[in-house]
């Protein structure tokens, strides 16, 4: 058993069982599968350090940067939230979280590429619908969006939390317009709002053949199978809930940093793999967020995580309104402006090449010194190949 439990151990131990089980894995979840299970191996190769002070030397090996993978999340993250505050702005931030009834979550585990977009962009219209009109705020709002797939007991529960300015540019652009002070947009006509557009583009999807195959053996079946979703799910009132706004932008770069690049289970969750079987740690919101255990066996286990693979491609993270990629820049520019702000500077790592040198700037951790005299530094001496070129190749650049 490791020192300390990764999905990766749970991957290289059980993986074969997993496949063999389940003949049914997709393309995607193999490459998952085989990136985490090569994720910081010889497989990937890498680089042999040597401290330049004392005689300590050590193998590097690369990691899959598999955005699947708990293990090489932490970068990336660095670097995303790094260029995110230079994007804040001096108002106030809400966390809106929009989430889907049971019928629509199972249309999203069979057709996850069109369901998921789908759901993007009816949170997004929702929000910048509701905010333009002048009953509310009117006014043009930015919106960071990200989708999670996952329950704490990494049952399949899709969801968007979503990142909301506490204001926006007036129709002409010329002034900054506050929501009031602790209240967002009313949550009932989000609510219903979103309900009405998810469902309606859901209809012209599956008119369109975009949504099929939903178990049933032929196409007047499937039809009323589809049908019979869309009726338990027009039936019900879907879960749209603000939580109580940021208390400052320090607090809106850490809900950040704890949710964009989070995968379905870190592995600081996972507590021992015995006799083929996983325990983990999961919170029940329904108990006051108590902390509770749960054992699977490790079939079960892989099977529960890779429901969460998205499709290949698919972006996970998406913007809006005044964050939108397009004119991103130009408008938060005039929010600036109008809310008499210096403007942004780019994040100084943008110049940094080296992985080593951005995690040490954006993190403070540093890679290069020895951690056995904490004096020298490691500098590479040669090259870690993988299995299939040739063993270690001297560095002489």
């Amino acid at each position: 058993m490791p020192a300390s439990l990764g999905v990766a151990d749970i991957v290289r131990r059980h993986g074969d069982d997993y496949r063999r089980a389940m003949p049914a894995v997709s393309v995607a979840q193999r490459r998952v599968l085989t990136a985490i299970a090569q994720c910081r191996t010889a497989a990937l190769g890498g680089h042999v350090e040597q401290c330049d002070r004392c005689p300590h030397t050590r193998v590097w090996y690369n990691s899959c940067r598999n955005r699947h993978c708990p293990a090489c999340q932490g970068l990336a993250r660095a670097h995303w939230i790094a260029r995110r505050e230079a994007e804040l702005l001096d108002c106030e931030y809400f966390h809106v979280v929009f989430t889907v009834p049971a019928p629509i979550a199972t249309l999203a585990s069979q057709q996850k590429a069109v369901v998921y977009a789908i759901l993007f962009r009816a949170a997004a219209q929702t929000l910048r619908t509701i905010a333009a009109d002048p009953k509310h705020l009117g006014a043009e709002i930015g919106v960071l969006a990200v989708l999670h797939t996952w329950g704490q007991q990494l049952q399949h529960h899709p969801h968007l939390h979503c990142v909301v300015t506490g204001g926006g540019l007036s129709p002409d652009g010329a002034r900054w317009v506050a929501c009031r002070p602790g209240f967002f947009l009313p949550v009932r006509v989000l609510s219903r709002l979103f309900r009405r557009l998810v469902l309606q583009d859901l209809q012209q999807a599956f008119a369109a053949g975009q949504i099929g195959g939903l178990g049933a053996r032929d196409s007047h079946r499937d039809a009323a199978t589809f049908h019979a979703h869309m009726a338990s799910a027009r039936a019900v009132e879907w879960v749209v809930y603000a939580k109580r706004p940021f208390a400052g932008p320090a607090q809106v770069l850490a809900y950040l940093g704890h949710y964009t690049h989070r995968v379905a289970i870190a592995n600081q969750r996972l507590i021992d793999l015995t006799d083929g079987h996983v325990r983990f740690r999961w919170k029940d919101y329904r108990c006051q967020a108590r902390v509770k255990t749960m054992t699977l066996t490790a079939t079960e286990f892989l099977r529960r995580f890779l429901l969460h693979v998205l499709p290949p491609g698919f972006q996970r993270i998406r913007y809006y309104g005044l964050l939108g990629n397009r004119h991103r820049a130009d408008k938060l520019a005039r929010c600036r402006r109008c809310l008499e702000m210096p403007a942004a500077s780019a994040p100084p790592t943008d110049t940094l090449r080296d992985h080593r040198d951005r995690l040490e700037a954006l993190t403070g951790v540093s890679l290069r010194r020895c951690p056995r005299c904490h004096e020298g530094h490691m500098i590479d001496v040669a090259l870690a190949a993988s299995p299939s070129t040739d063993a270690a190749v001297v560095n002489t650049s």
